[in-house]
């Protein structure tokens, strides 16, 4: 994936909402997650765009299916608790989702 930290994110409206601070991806499993995207040139702090909410993506800018107002209103990212039981026998091999919800525990710095 080409896209890098710092890159514009636009509204669908064409207001500038933040840019790029980190993208969700399982590159190897070709599976885009979504964006966190730091919103600090006005209030707010980082927010997380699902895949979904990802209109189109381009070298120098990110195009949002939101408008202005929807994108402030985006979650802040966080985790995603769940509780488990079971036995070793039980378990089967990791999922992209397992995958990508580890890697951003790691870039957050909560792992």
């Amino acid at each position: 994936m080409a896209l890098e930290e710092g890159t514009d994110v636009f509204s669908r409206d064409g207001e500038k909402v933040g840019t790029v601070e980190h993208v969700l991806a399982d590159v190897d499993a070709d599976i885009f997650d979504g964006l966190v995207i730091d919103t600090r040139l006005g209030p707010g702090g980082w927010r997380f765009a699902d895949a979904v909410e990802v209109e189109s993506i381009h070298e120098r800018a990110v195009v949002l299916t939101l408008d202005a107002e929807a994108a402030a209103r985006l979650p802040e990212p966080g985790r995603n608790p769940a509780v488990m039981e079971g036995r070793p026998d039980d378990a089967e091999p990791d999922t992209a989702g397992d995958k990508l919800r580890r890697a951003w525990d790691i870039i957050s710095g909560r792992y």
